[in-house]
This record gives C-alpha cells, sequence and structure tokens, in this order.
C-alpha cells in the first residue's frame, strides 16, 4: 500500500473511528450481557410463563364449575318454592 494513499485517507478514517466510538456502536460482550439481564428482568416482570397460565386457565375453569352448581342450585331452589 502507498503512504500516499494512506496519508491522503488517515484524517478520514480517524474521524470515523471517533464518531463510531463517541455514538456506542461497538457493543462489548460485558455490554450486550447486561442488557439482556435488564430485558429478562422485566420480561418476567411483565408476563406470565405458560405453565402459570395454563394453571390460572384450570383455576378459572374450576370456579365457572362451581358458579354453575351455585346457579343450578338456585334455580332448582326457586323451582321448588313454586317462584318462576
Amino acid at each position: 500500500m502507498d503512504k500516499q494513499i494512506l496519508y491522503k485517507y488517515a484524517p478520514m478514517i480517524i474521524v470515523c473511528l471517533a464518531v463510531l466510538f463517541q455514538y456506542n456502536l461497538f457493543v462489548t460482550p460485558e455490554r450486550l450481557e447486561q442488557t439482556h439481564r435488564e430485558i429478562l428482568t422485566e420480561v418476567a416482570q411483565v408476563y406470565i410463563t405458560k405453565s402459570e397460565f395454563g394453571n390460572m386457565k384450570d383455576q378459572i375453569m374450576d370456579i365457572n364449575k362451581k358458579v354453575d352448581k351455585i346457579y343450578d342450585t338456585l334455580i332448582n331452589e326457586r323451582s321448588l318454592d313454586g317462584v318462576n
């Protein structure tokens, strides 16, 4: 490589590298790991897991069955008392 070409483009290369480092366009593994942990923490606080959702769904179904039984019992009691 000719030194004249290197001298000609060296200031532009230095400016480009300075901009890249100034705006943190290079990610270090430590920073990436820290961001990953922050995302996992935020997701764990906001969302539930699939197994927790399944458990909640089962509980809601049980509650619905119990409410239906109570409703049927009340209807039967009213019909036995002669109230429509």
